[in-house]
């Protein structure tokens, strides 16, 4: 069977790695010169940098995003006993936070229109042992600043961010990461600021949060061999940190050409919405940073999103699809005690969207020509039904 070449790759990381490789090549001669590969002069600078960049005081890193949410909501004082919303269509890493920390998942559904957490849902949903709400910014765009914290402070609720997918992301005047206690971040090397390898930082405006967060990624040590909590081993590694910190002066450029690729995208797509394809709403404008570029396909379309993708595929054309099973519905968590048709909105979305490739440095003529692909194979489809 010959093996279909790629046209148009999901993601590329030779096109923003390679004009920046001396800078990446120097960084990491550092660490190696210097030895400090735990909790190195890169790790505490890239700590800083990344902190003050997302409108923050305080960064610490840690071994991945997951950890940063799950040791964050600790450093928190979340835990057992206290009920925590987040939405059912996010990563499973948000969900396995809040149960390692010992709490209580309260999910809620979604805005249809742009895939965000729905805060009236989450209202309904407020009891007396709700401490705190993760709004994940989802593809790239920030929950509303201003109605997360008119509903934490209606609530009395905690503010804690997942904004695994919105480095820099921006929306009526906040930064992702600078409008709760605190937010978590992943440098997963397909994210817009990535890491060779794993990589999480928890930012916050919270010396004590700070405080405890440092010495929870480090067993728990106040000091060498003084543990004053159950703490564990999830430092970011110095070679890491002084990759992303070398990477970090061109993030805001990176992000700045993702949105206009977006933006060629909604242009380019929208003819099509009569034809089922239907695209996801932004509402923050140029501070959305588009860590995916997601498309629904709706049942006025001809053709299922698996022919699409497959079509595509077959093409030379990758995609994606984030995600396909809510965290409601994934076998692990069926004892949490939730059932298909509790968040219609979340299961919609999963069997619709359809992520295409987003990257810096993807060119005009390939948008064209993945919009094409989509173009034709939905006309010639519609051409067959005129005959049926």
């Amino acid at each position: 069977m010959n093996k279909v070449a790629i046209r148009v790759p999901f993601v590329d990381l030779n096109l923003q790695h390679q004009p920046i490789q001396n800078q990446i090549e120097q960084a990491v001669k550092g660490v190696l010169n210097k030895g400090d590969f735990i909790l190195g002069k890169a790790v505490a600078d890239f700590e800083a940098a990344f902190a003050a960049a997302s409108g923050t005081e305080y960064g610490v890193g840690v071994a991945s995003g997951t950890d940063a949410i799950a040791l964050g909501l600790q450093a928190c004082n979340i835990g057992v006993g206290d009920e925590v919303i987040l939405p059912a269509n996010t990563f499973v890493a948000t969900l396995i936070g809040v149960l390692r920390v010992g709490a209580k998942p309260i999910l809620v559904d979604c805005d249809p229109q742009t895939a965000l957490i729905d805060l009236e849902a989450a209202a309904q949903v407020v009891t007396s042992h709700t401490k705190a709400i993760i709004p994940v910014h989802l593809y790239g765009q920030m929950v509303s600043p201003k109605q997360l914290l008119d509903f934490a402070a209606t609530h009395k609720l905690l503010i804690f961010e997942d904004a695994a997918q919105a480095h820099l992301a921006e929306r009526e005047g906040y930064r992702a990461g600078s409008v709760g206690i605190a937010a978590a971040f992943s440098f997963y090397p397909s994210k817009n600021l990535g890491a060779f390898g794993d990589g999480g930082m928890l930012v916050t405006k919270d010396l004590d949060v700070a405080q405890k967060m440092v010495r929870l990624r480090n067993y728990g040590a106040a000091q060498k061999y003084v543990h004053v909590e159950s703490g564990t081993n999830s430092r970011l590694d110095t070679l890491q940190a002084a990759v992303l910190l070398a990477k970090l002066p061109y993030l805001l450029q990176w992000n700045c050409d993702r949105n206009s690729i977006a933006q060629q995208y909604d242009i380019e797509l929208a003819p099509l919405a009569s034809a089922g394809i239907i695209l996801i709403q932004n509402q923050s404008g140029t501070g959305h940073v588009y860590h995916l570029y997601v498309i629904k396909i709706d049942d006025a379309c001809s053709l299922e999103r698996q022919q699409i993708q497959d079509k595509l595929t077959a093409a030379g054309i990758q995609t994606g699809i984030h995600y396909p099973i809510p965290c409601h519905l994934q076998p692990a968590f069926t004892y949490l005690g939730y059932q298909q048709g509790d968040f219609p909105q979340a299961e919609k979305l999963a069997k619709q969207i359809l992520s295409l490739p987003m990257y810096p440095g993807l060119g005009s003529s390939q948008i064209k020509e993945v919009v094409a692909e989509i173009t034709v194979m939905i006309s010639g489809e519609q051409q067959q039904l005129l005959y049926i």
